[in-house]
């Protein structure tokens, strides 16, 4: 049966920041980075976040709108390269972000007859549902828009904000950084340079990305060869979501979580074969539970599984950068288990061990083995792969433009990636949700695996 969702667009403006608007700090003009260049032709990210407004409030057209819209133009003088262009000129080395006088951002305006509380509540549904409410963002092998927004208003009740961002430009703190932004200066309605919070003031120097291994010449000679020689396009990887995906909402709360980690300390202590501490932070203990979970929905053997996971570099640097850097500063890693031992009994066990080890290999360098990270992508041919998106830490649920917390975010564009995205829950108990895209019988047996083990504690 065909997803319920018929979305139609109203308008398409063109959001620009204020003319002549006064020096922000924001520059016109942005080389990448080592950190960026990694993600060059990865697909964008996109994400939904849900509002639930009142029968009661003032007509939307008349005062959500233009709201919205006025505090996007005055964030955008705080971020300009999100309203340029990426492009590589061939007197450059690599791409550059290049903002003009007059760029701006598309603002599509949408309207939808989906439930509104269908898709931003926790049953499953399909992935088709989520695709037109999040933007397209034009790109071409000679340059590439940074950033699309869509405003989606719900017959029933509520509207959504769907962003797509350029992930050579935007990592996810530095997403949300600039979400909440929009929002502080919407919910404030103040002139936009004055009332910027430091917390909400991106750093954009680029001095600060040090590059003592040459890993920033490797990725663009990475990047060229790939479908190369000397390919310097900057058309993004076009994924298609698999046929029949649903969405699937899970929560971990913190009770929960204690009680995880105090299970997966006694079995480890059981197999007695533990040589240095376990990582036991909320993030591994969420990672391992999900991993060993999806690993017997999908129930293969006698395969190798990857969990990728992203560490936020800022802090982790040999020189620290700014907490509020504008840009990519994330790098993965691979944790590497045997199918048939997360299939086991002591499956969570086997993956925080992993995990762990992982972990504590950052204290080695957090870029030690990037070189290999491209290649091993480009290769990957049997093996299972899955990456770990988004951070509990971007409590996203704190976006916030002037109607109360969101009621759901979701990241729509892990279906394309398979990814699985890890956000704050709703509530701010401490709790975390998991978020992932499967077929409707692999799901289902994942949502049986998933809450029958937490009943179990």
């Amino acid at each position: 049966m065909a997803p319920n969702n018929s979305v139609k667009v109203v308008e398409v403006f063109r959001v620009s920041p204020p003319p002549s608007s006064p020096d922000s700090g924001s520059p016109r003009s942005l080389p990448l980075t080592l950190f960026d260049l990694i993600w060059l032709r990865f697909p964008p990210v996109q994400r939904v976040f849900f509002y639930e407004i009142s029968p009661t409030n003032a007509p939307f057209l008349d005062s959500i709108l233009p709201n919205l819209k006025h505090s996007l133009s005055l964030t955008l003088q705080h971020y300009l390269p999100l309203a340029g262009t990426l492009t590589w000129p061939k007197d450059s080395h690599k791409p550059i972000i290049n903002y003009t006088e007059g760029d701006s951002v598309s603002f599509t305006l949408a309207e939808s007859s989906a439930d509104f509380y269908h898709l931003s509540g926790n049953d499953f549904v399909e992935a088709e549902e989520y695709h037109p409410l999040v933007p397209h963002l034009p790109t071409s092998h000679e340059q590439a828009q940074v950033l699309a927004l869509q405003l989606t208003m719900f017959s029933n009740c509520g509207f959504c904000v769907g962003i797509t961002a350029h992930h050579a430009v935007l990592d996810g703190k530095s997403s949300t950084m600039f979400m909440k932004s929009w929002a502080y200066l919407c919910k404030q309605g103040g002139d936009g340079l004055s009332s910027m919070p430091p917390e909400l003031t991106p750093s954009f120097d680029r001095t600060v990305v040090k590059d003592p291994a040459g890993l920033e010449g490797i990725f663009l000679n990475q990047w060229m060869n790939h479908d190369g020689p000397n390919n310097r396009s900057l058309m993004v990887w076009e994924l298609k979501a698999p046929p029949d995906l649903v969405r699937g909402t899970f929560l971990l709360t913190r009770p929960k979580l204690q009680k995880l980690r105090q299970l997966i300390t006694t079995a480890v202590e059981e197999r007695n074969e533990q040589t240095q501490p376990l990582h036991l932070s909320t993030f591994a203990i969420t990672c391992a539970y999900t991993w060993v979970c999806l690993a017997k929905a999908e129930g293969v053997m006698d395969t190798k599984f990857l969990l990728v996971i992203t560490v936020d570099a800022r802090s982790r640097l040999e020189a620290p950068i700014p907490g509020t850097y504008f840009g990519n500063c994330i790098s993965g890693r691979a944790v590497v288990a045997e199918r048939n031992e997360l299939l086991g009994e002591e499956g969570v066990a086997v993956a925080i061990n992993a995990i762990s080890e992982t972990v504590k290999s950052l204290d080695d360098g957090v870029l030690r083995g990037a070189e290999n990270n491209l290649p091993m992508i480009f290769a990957l041919k049997t093996d299972r792969l899955v990456g770990i998106a988004g951070s509990p830490r971007f409590e996203l649920y704190n976006t916030d433009f002037g109607w109360g917390r969101p009621r759901k975010v979701e990241m729509i564009s892990i279906a394309k990636t398979g990814a699985i995205c890890l956000t704050d829950s709703r509530d701010g108990a401490g709790g975390i949700e998991v978020g992932l895209f499967l077929k409707k019988h692999e799901m289902e047996v994942f949502a049986s695996l998933f809450f029958s083990g937490l009943e179990a504690l």
